[in-house]
C-alpha cells in the first residue's frame, strides 16, 4: 500500500494550501494528521466514504476535506492559515485493523 501526498509548502499568514494524497488502492476511512515543532502527532480530519467528515476544533471553518473515491485521492484544502498551522502533514487510511501512513509533507506558515 502506498499514500502519496503533496501539496506543501511556505505560505503567509492568512494564505492557502491544498494537499493531496494518492492512496494505491481505496480505503473507507482516509484522514490528516499532523505534528508541530516539539508536538506530538495530532488528529486534523477525516473523511469516510461514506461523506462523514470530522475536523479538530483549531481547523473547523478553515479547512475542508474531500475525497475523489474513483481515484482514491483525499484533499485538504487549508485557507487562512496562520503559524499555529505549520507542522509536517501525515495522510492516513484505515481498512478494517490496518492503519496506514504517508510521508510527511512540510507546511510551513510565516511571513
Amino acid at each position: 500500500v502506498q499514500l502519496q501526498a503533496s501539496g506543501g509548502g511556505l505560505v503567509q499568514p492568512g494564505g492557502s494550501l491544498r494537499l493531496s494524497c494518492e492512496a494505491s488502492r481505496s480505503f473507507w476511512f482516509m484522514g490528516w494528521y499532523r505534528q508541530g515543532p516539539g508536538k506530538q502527532r495530532e488528529f486534523v480530519a477525516s473523511m469516510f466514504k461514506d461523506g462523514q467528515k470530522q475536523y479538530v476544533d483549531s481547523v473547523k471553518g478553515r479547512f475542508t476535506i474531500s475525497r475523489d473515491i474513483p481515484e482514491n485521492m483525499v484533499i485538504l484544502q487549508m485557507n487562512s492559515l496562520t503559524p499555529e498551522d505549520t507542522a509536517v502533514y501525515y495522510c492516513s487510511a484505515v481498512e478494517g485493523v490496518e492503519t496506514y501512513w504517508g510521508k510527511g509533507t512540510q507546511v510551513t506558515v510565516s511571513s
